[in-house]
């Protein structure tokens, strides 16, 4: 019985101070609780709180909420299709200069099999109109169309920006589904987006990711009146998503993807769209007049630095330092001088060229636009009215071929095929005066390429055209490569800007 006594009493012994030990922790836990939070206040020069004021605070915090994507992905992924483009007969120019050095006619041109690429579109109608990048469908032969229901259509391309790497195509159907174009000056920084597109073939695919900046320059276009203004996003995208949809989380477009930020060819972080304010007035201007209508205000834009904001003693780092001032321009009339800063277009504040170039290329020519800028620190606005590229006010029209070329066509037949030892080619049957007929071109030649695009109808010479007209003013130029009926190879170069 003593044993049982003492183990007993060990026991007893062994719980009272386990309990002590428990209740020494939970006291010098919470002088720690208290002890940080005063630290903190003390900080930031508040004065500390007791214990039960300072898990209120900790249970106030805002919890943040989960993002559903799914409806904008459902919205969004049966509107978005797979462009698939065809390049045919590209000829090796080693080959073909061989052939004819050899037999002076281009009879013995041999071609490589056909090439093919693919990218993405947006249907914005639902008669068939679909938005892509202008260089997913650039200089391709034939342009196909898969919907995300497996349905296949040629399309036709209604016109071209390479300024703003957009693109328009038309095909044959209705009812289609269609997005709901946003507004993407609404977009902010940080907001969720999803990649809608094609990436590497795999169709209907969706990433998400958020608005990393907007109003980005990444001097990637050619073009001589190029708008870069960028929305940047880290939502995924690879080759194949280009002419793709970026929505918003209501499955609003408010983008279409372009680009990536790589040095390998795929996704590696950031990805760029041209945003639906540019595109929509893009997709207007072609359906109406078949060709942008770019506005011009004519100043010449510099970026604003520490050190050009020392050097020129200007009183702020935002807005579009004004370099130069083009002779008799839009600027020059509004009374616009050089070393002027200039900081709103009508109700839109400018940070940057970036800024400025996107707010004057949403207008049109012969549009009046509020200049507010800075002059010698002080502020004033005034009001400037929008040329084209001619200087002039009026809208310019597409020009079709048979005005711009002055000439009438016919495809070869057979026989001439045989004769000549090749299975295409369009031989002028009538010249007048025009573009050819100023740039020496016979009036029985026979086109077989312009600017390395094989010409095989009256439609390939139509789409060259087209495409050449909306180029920029330098590279406004047809290259025509033809042979005459003899079988002599020709050359010959048409500048449509003159």
């Amino acid at each position: 019985m003593k044993k049982i006594f003492r183990f007993l009493g060990v026991v007893l012994l062994i719980a009272a101070i386990s309990a002590a030990t428990t209740f020494a922790v939970l006291r010098l836990n919470d002088k720690l609780k208290i002890t940080n939070y005063e630290l903190t206040n003390f900080a930031t020069g508040k004065d500390s709180l007791s214990v039960p004021a300072a898990y209120s605070r900790f249970a106030s915090l805002p919890q943040a909420g989960e993002t559903d994507f799914t409806n904008a992905a459902e919205l969004s992924v049966n509107a978005v299709v797979h462009v698939k483009t065809t390049y045919r007969n590209q000829v090796s120019s080693q080959q073909m200069d061989l052939f004819e050095f050899f037999f002076g006619r281009p009879g013995q041109q041999r071609e490589m099999p056909a090439q093919q690429a693919s990218g993405s579109g947006v249907i914005i109608s639902e008669e068939g109109y679909i938005v892509t990048n202008n260089h997913v469908i650039d200089r391709a032969d034939q342009i196909q169309v898969v919907l995300n229901d497996k349905r296949e259509y040629t399309a036709t391309l209604v016109g071209t920006d390479p300024n703003t790497d957009i693109a328009l195509l038309k095909i044959d159907e209705a009812g289609l589904p269609v997005i709901l174009m946003g507004n993407s000056d609404d977009l902010r920084v940080g907001e969720w987006v999803l990649a809608v597109g094609n990436p590497f073939n795999l169709t209907s695919t969706v990433t998400a990711g958020i608005v990393s900046a907007k109003a980005r320059n990444i001097n990637i276009l050619n073009a001589e009146m190029k708008i870069e203004s960028f929305i940047q996003t880290d939502a995924a995208v690879n080759p194949g998503n280009s002419g793709g949809a970026l929505v918003n989380t209501r499955g609003e477009l408010v983008g279409i993807n372009t680009a990536i930020a790589s040095q390998t060819g795929s996704y590696s972080g950031y990805s760029f769209a041209v945003p639906t304010s540019i595109v929509q007035k893009v997709v207007s201007d072609i359906r109406q007049y078949g060709v942008v209508q770019r506005a011009i205000l004519g100043v010449q834009m510099r970026e604003i630095t520490s050190e050009l904001k020392k050097e020129k003693n200007l009183t702020t780092l935002q807005g579009a330092y004004v370099e130069r001032v083009v002779p008799d321009g839009a600027a020059e009339k509004a009374g616009i001088k050089s070393g002027d800063v200039i900081t709103r277009i009508d109700d839109a504040a400018v940070k940057t060229g970036t800024d400025l170039q996107e707010h004057i290329g949403r207008h049109r020519p012969g549009d009046v636009v509020s200049v507010t800028l800075l002059r010698d620190g002080k502020t004033m606005t005034v009001q400037a009215t929008l040329t084209n590229r001619d200087g002039g006010t009026g809208v310019i029209s597409a020009e079709d071929k048979a005005s711009v070329l002055g000439a009438t066509f016919s495809e070869l037949t057979d026989a001439q095929k045989e004769r000549l030892g090749i299975n295409y080619g369009l031989q002028i049957k009538s010249l007048k005066a025009g573009k050819l007929k100023s740039a020496g071109v016979p009036s029985d030649f026979i086109i077989l390429k312009v600017n390395n695009r094989s010409v095989r109808t009256e439609e390939d010479l139509d789409d060259i055209v087209r495409r050449a007209n909306s180029a920029s003013e330098h590279d406004r130029v047809l290259f025509i490569t033809g042979c005459t009926p003899q079988g002599r190879v020709r050359y010959y170069a048409v500048n449509l800007a003159e």
